[in-house]
């Protein structure tokens, strides 16, 4: 009999797979016949059914971003309450988005724009991402508890976390000041996101989400599954031993670094991307403190999301996307005022949102990936005497693109002031629905044996974005 192990977060061995006259995985004994079967299952995506076959991509943008300047200029409001930016139209009548978003103008009629989201409060923290409403989970891990940590046919990680050094090293460690982004809560470790840039820092290479441990254990299996299936003249049996070998093979091969490595991209698609090119270093006054964060939002921002992107055609989840903390515009020791804090901010999400939307239209992948671009908070109505906007958290603002969702809305208002909800208010309650949503088939979610009931039960009862 053949014996495979794995190792627990706390670090002892466990029994995962073993093989012999017969297969256990779990508790539950299977013949070698039957794991053709079972696989199939899991290749076609009927199991589990709880999964939709969609991915969400959650760009975070770390600092709180300002709802004037981006989505809800407010120009007919005096100065200091309307965007200080400007305005542009957009694809949508009547309808109009803070100056440094053209090219988004131009793609208003596939976007959602939320005027009514309130992200909660005015602190620095990672919500809605994980935070209180998310019982201090990256949502993502709770795909990875639901789907598995890798993916049953490309073996890729189904949850990931990317800051900028995943895509060029030469930038800043990811900011975890404020929160963990691989947060787990009442999951297990095993579930927290997949961080290339710790696995590849200094090496060059893109290392898999797959302990030492389990990877040698993958390269007993293939040599003990080759030997079995020799001796064995049972075609069904033999079926099941391919079928394992194969996706052996496939966490073992260069597939998944493939994944990972840009230059396996195409080189026009990359420069579409590539948002390096709109800020440089010697355009950014080193008055702040947070210049450097400034450039390395532009050097990766738009390679994140190209990684982002062929992650989930891969078979990733849920990817979170981070740049660092950048949107705080307080015009203060550290943080550029609004107008020349835009101008290093804004043409790079413009330019990489705009081009991940193009992108994913032309890819058909405008029913199978969300996007999710939000912050912690919003900036207060007026700006303040130095010409920055302080902490806000009763507006903030938000867009979804792709995920099925018929684009071209605009949901909710916003006061005069640009400072509370005029309409019903949207919450974070309402955004982790609309992903919880995205992902999984919600009423089969509250079977989940695996994830804790209080936790299924009470975030199966939230209500998705209305109207979207």
């Amino acid at each position: 009999m053949l014996t495979f192990f794995d190792r627990d977060p706390a670090g002892s061995r466990r029994e995962f797979l073993r093989v012999g006259g017969s297969v256990a995985i779990g508790a539950a004994g299977l013949t070698l016949g039957q794991i053709a079967t079972l696989q199939a299952r899991v290749s076609d995506g009927s199991l589990p059914g709880v999964l939709t076959g969609k991915s969400v991509i959650f760009l975070f943008l770390h600092g709180g971003p300002s709802q004037f300047e981006t989505f809800d200029p407010k120009m007919d409001r005096p100065e200091g309450i309307r965007s200080a930016t400007g305005e542009v139209s957009t694809s949508l009548p009547g309808v109009t988005f803070g100056g440094s978003f053209p090219r988004l103008a131009e793609r208003a009629h596939r976007l959602n724009i939320l005027r009514s989201f309130v992200p909660g409060d005015s602190n620095h923290n990672l919500k809605p991402l994980v935070g209180r409403d998310t019982f201090e989970t990256n949502l993502g891990c709770v795909y990875a508890r639901v789907a598995g940590a890798n993916h049953p046919k490309s073996g890729l990680p189904t949850n990931v976390v990317l800051f900028p050094r995943a895509v060029d090293e030469s930038t800043q460690p990811g900011t975890t000041s404020f929160g963990r982004f691989d947060a787990t809560g009442p999951l297990s470790t095993a579930d927290a996101p997949y961080d290339p840039a710790a696995s590849t820092q200094g090496t060059g290479e893109f290392a898999l989400a797959i302990p030492r441990e389990r990877m040698n254990d993958r390269r007993r299996l293939l040599g003990r599954l080759d030997g079995l299936a020799r001796g064995l003249d049972h075609a069904p049996a033999i079926e099941g031993i391919d079928r394992m070998r194969d996706q052996a093979y496939r966490l073992l091969d260069g597939g998944l670094a493939e994944a990972f490595d840009l230059d396996r991209e195409d080189a026009h698609v990359v420069e579409r991307y590539d948002t390096a090119p709109l800020v440089r270093a010697e355009s950014i006054r080193k008055v702040w403190n947070n210049h450097t964060n400034y450039l390395d939002n532009a050097k990766s921002l738009g390679k994140l999301l190209l990684l982002a992107r062929r992650l989930c055609e891969r078979g990733a989840g849920f990817v979170t996307v981070t740049t660092n903390f950048v949107w705080d515009m307080h015009a203060d020791v550290n943080n550029a005022t609004m107008v020349e804090g835009m101008s290093y901010m804004g043409p790079p999400l413009d330019h990489a949102l705009s081009a991940f939307v193009d992108d994913l239209y032309a890819r058909g992948l405008d029913e199978t990936i969300l996007l999710v671009a939000c912050g912690e908070m919003g900036r207060t109505p007026r700006i303040n005497a130095k010409g920055g906007r302080d902490h806000w958290g009763s507006l903030g603002p938000l867009l979804l693109v792709g995920g099925g969702l018929p684009g071209g809305q605009v949901i909710g208002q916003s006061s005069r002031d640009g400072g509370e909800p005029q309409t019903e208010a949207i919450t974070g309650q309402h955004l982790s629905s609309t992903v919880l949503h995205t992902l999984f088939d919600v009423g089969q979610l509250r079977l989940v044996s695996d994830l804790p009931r209080s936790f299924t039960q009470t975030m199966a009862s939230w209500e998705p974005i209305p109207g979207i």
